[in-house]
């Protein structure tokens, strides 16, 4: 039951919730108070100021707004869970804490100003962002993180390229039907399963191909632009993509990427043909089955590898490529095919062109395994800007997309630089609830500005901790 009385609600208690009286009269109170840190975060890795030289081109001569400002708070807005434009307001009507903010019509001009040169020059801040983030990684925390497979480490960077639609509930240009009988597009995306950053994506229209090699290699490219030169070349780089990536155009690309001094190998996933199934069928009868391994080393119930190299026709493939097959009992819900159905078990086939010597087969099947590792990461994106488009023009959605994935990455670099244990391993949903989006009380005194938490939230030290890690960065010697 509420009661009114000038203006001031009183909520009378219910059950054990206690009573409380709701005004509109707080002074200094701020919501979203972590989501500072992504904005910092930003600065300190010079991405504000990247952004700002690749789109100053775009400013007009009485504009109050930098327009590489204005990128960045949309950015921050997409990772703090925004969705649509509109929400930068939260920013905006908090001046306090993240000082002017764009109008929603000047982030329209700006997103409807960047034609394919600014948007290149866009995706090559980033890589320059992204190099300082990497080197203030590697002086305070000690480096690239290595991912691991059946409890060991894989050496290198691990790059996993995937495609997922985005639905579009109204009519946009370039959005059609596709091969799901859905509507809207059918972005190609590649994310660092080191750190979940996104290195690239390229929006495509709905019915653009899953098996589309140029599309593959366009994305790996620009992928790889984004590692700083001192990584990219000399460490080893683990490209995995599932069956769609499985088309010799880009294979042959991966091989011939050693000739520019890029030690890359793959993994992708192979489409079971007529074939393959004979060669499973000589391998159930003649092969060596071993039991598979799961992702801390232990046996893998009910799961079995054997290799079918020189049982498979290799034509299509790079030479030295091998075959590896994975059979397990079918877990509830598994999609089977009719020779799954008849054999009892579900059989997956990847391809590497990993040697001998570099890796029992147990272990290269479950380092491919871990590409599934990147359906997370594109369910967490559509979270974070590109599950939902706004314009109806392809142009401005191509650089939504952009902004998207640098949010991504803003989230990726704070948990890298400035957080630990589970918050540096949460999803999005998660950092949001316990730290993004933390209410705080803005007090000024002794001309500073004071942050001050909730003493009593679980997670204010965490989100302290942060802050003071973020001021002790590194910053480049200008």
């Amino acid at each position: 039951m509420i009661a009114r009385t000038e203006g001031t609600y009183r909520v009378k208690a219910t059950g054990a919730r206690p009573k409380v009286i709701v005004s509109a009269d707080g002074r200094g109170v701020v919501g979203h108070a972590g989501a500072r840190l992504l904005a910092d975060v930003a600065e300190v890795t010079g991405l504000t100021e990247a952004f700002g030289d690749a789109l100053a081109g775009l400013r007009r001569r009485r504009g109050r707004h930098d327009p590489g400002r204005v990128a960045v708070d949309l950015a921050v807005m997409l990772a703090d869970g925004g969705e649509a434009i509109s929400d930068l307001a939260v920013l905006r009507d908090q001046a306090g804490l993240f000082g002017p903010v764009a109008s929603d019509p000047t982030a329209w001009r700006l997103l409807s100003g960047v034609d394919r040169e600014a948007l290149g020059r866009l995706r090559e801040a980033r890589a320059r962002s992204r190099q300082l983030a990497w080197a203030q990684l590697a002086e305070t925390r000690g480096g690239i993180p290595q991912t691991t497979a059946a409890g060991q480490p894989v050496p290198g960077l691990v790059l996993d390229l995937d495609a997922s639609i985005v639905l579009c509930h109204s009519d946009k240009e370039s959005a059609t039907p596709t091969w799901k009988k859905t509507f809207g597009y059918h972005p190609l995306f590649c994310f660092l399963d080191n750190t979940r950053e996104a290195l690239s994506g390229l929006l495509r229209e709905g019915r653009a191909g899953s098996n589309t090699t140029a599309d593959h290699i366009t994305v790996l490219d620009a992928a790889l632009a984004q590692i700083p030169d001192a990584h990219r070349h000399g460490t080893p780089i683990l490209i995995r993509t599932d069956s769609a990536g499985c088309t010799y155009g880009l294979l042959a690309h991966i091989r011939d990427l050693r000739k520019q001094g890029v030690d890359t190998t793959y993994s992708v996933g192979v489409a079971i043909t007529e074939p393959i199934r004979q060669a499973i069928l000589h391998a159930k009868q003649h092969g060596t089955w071993v039991p598979a391994l799961d992702t801390d080393g232990e046996p893998r119930d009910g799961a079995y590898v054997a290799e079918l190299t020189g049982l498979v026709p290799a034509d299509g493939f790079p030479a030295g490529t091998r075959f590896i097959v994975r059979r397990e009992r079918p877990h509830p819900g598994a999609q089977l095919s009719l020779f799954d159905t008849i054999e009892g078990m579900r059989h997956q086939v990847l391809a590497t062109d990993t040697p001998p010597g570099h890796g029992a087969i147990q272990y290269l099947e479950a380092r491919h395994r871990g590409h599934a590792r990147v359906e997370d990461r594109i369910r967490c994106g559509k979270d974070t800007g590109f599950g939902r488009f706004p314009s109806r023009l392809f142009a401005i959605n191509a650089t939504w997309l952009e902004v998207a994935l640098t949010g991504i990455d803003l989230l990726a670099w704070t948990q890298l630089l400035l957080l630990d244990d589970e918050l540096a391993a949460a999803e999005p949903k998660k950092l949001r609830y316990r730290l993004l989006h933390v209410a705080a009380r803005l007090t000024r005194s002794a001309r500073q500005t004071r942050l001050r938490i909730a003493e009593h939230w679980p997670w204010a030290n965490d989100l302290v901790a942060a802050f003071n890690r973020l001021a002790a960065l590194p910053r480049p010697v200008t």
